[in-house]
């Protein structure tokens, strides 16, 4: 009695730790969101900006060259998300049903990628002599790292998986290429938008940063997304069958694994919320303090 009743205590003991364990994994993903909320908040900053002057001819040529350019290569994003559907249907017939919504996804933020990194250069005089702005200005340090850490992270992850066979070829090369891709973009895009000078004239210099600011938060959310979605899907992946291996006791790798996936998951699907807040083109209207 007195061996059934310590194993029974050690059991609870582990159970309440898992449990305790499983919170605390989740808190990152809540950090995350309140961050992104913030950013939310400096978006508002740099549009209203943009409402405050009366834009150049150059300015507003910019702005209209910008949202153009933004919506094509967006809807080439689409057709590509489309392209891949189709191409899995015919590839993988029924067992391709999993598949269409994060071949759609995929397509579209590779839209979102293509257009922030490709984005034309503005054709207002530069300031003499060249002034940048720093990264700091245009989005949050930590949003950035996150992103990074995201992407990291979901690479060693799908070759760990891949490597102890938990995972087949073709989705751990899907798992390292998209990923990967999609960080050297958004890091194309962000140095772009960090190295063009900024504008000679006054009036314009609020939609610079506006339009600077768009493309940092674009991209880093994007990243952000097409690391933590397939992060959060491997991890759950891994935990489960870490789980099925375990044959008595408590084992807190696998309930680590699957807090993880699931924070992970959650924290993407936050992110991805805001970025389709962002979508939209910096736009000005009449100035706000006009009449």
């Amino acid at each position: 009695m007195a061996v059934s009743s310590g194993r029974t205590t050690i059991r609870t003991v582990g159970r309440l730790i898992a449990v305790v364990l499983f919170i605390a994994v989740l808190v990152p993903g809540v950090l995350l969101a309140r961050a992104w909320w913030l950013a939310a908040g400096h978006r508002a900053v740099a549009a209203g900006a943009v409402e405050l002057v009366e834009p150049t001819a150059d300015g507003a040529g910019t702005l209209l060259r910008q949202a153009q350019h933004g919506r094509r290569l967006r809807r080439l994003g689409l057709l590509l998300g489309l392209a891949g559907v189709i191409a899995s249907v015919v590839l993988f017939a029924e067992a391709s049903v999993f598949l269409w919504l994060p071949v759609l996804v995929v397509g579209l933020l590779a839209g979102v990628l293509l257009g922030e990194a490709t984005r034309p250069r503005p054709r207002w005089a530069s300031s003499s002599p060249p002034r940048r702005p720093h990264a700091t200005d245009l989005v949050s340090p930590w949003l950035v790292w996150t992103m990074r850490a995201a992407v990291l992270a979901e690479l060693v992850t799908a070759t760990v998986l891949w490597r102890s066979g938990d995972t087949t070829r073709g989705v751990a090369w899907a798992s390292v290429v998209i990923p990967l891709l999609a960080w050297l973009l958004a890091e194309v895009a962000m140095l772009r938008a960090l190295v063009r000078p900024l504008p000679a004239e006054g009036a314009d210099v609020p939609i610079d940063e506006a339009l600077r600011t768009w493309t940092a938060h674009l991209v880093t959310a994007a990243a952000s997304v097409l690391g933590l979605l397939p992060l959060g899907t491997l991890l759950l992946v891994g935990g489960i069958e870490l789980g099925n291996r375990v044959s008595e006791g408590v084992d807190l790798l696998p309930v680590a694994l699957v807090a993880g996936g699931f924070s992970a998951l959650a924290a993407g699907i936050a992110v991805a919320g805001f970025l389709l807040t962002w979508l939209r083109p910096v736009r000005s209207s009449a100035p706000a303090l006009a009449g």
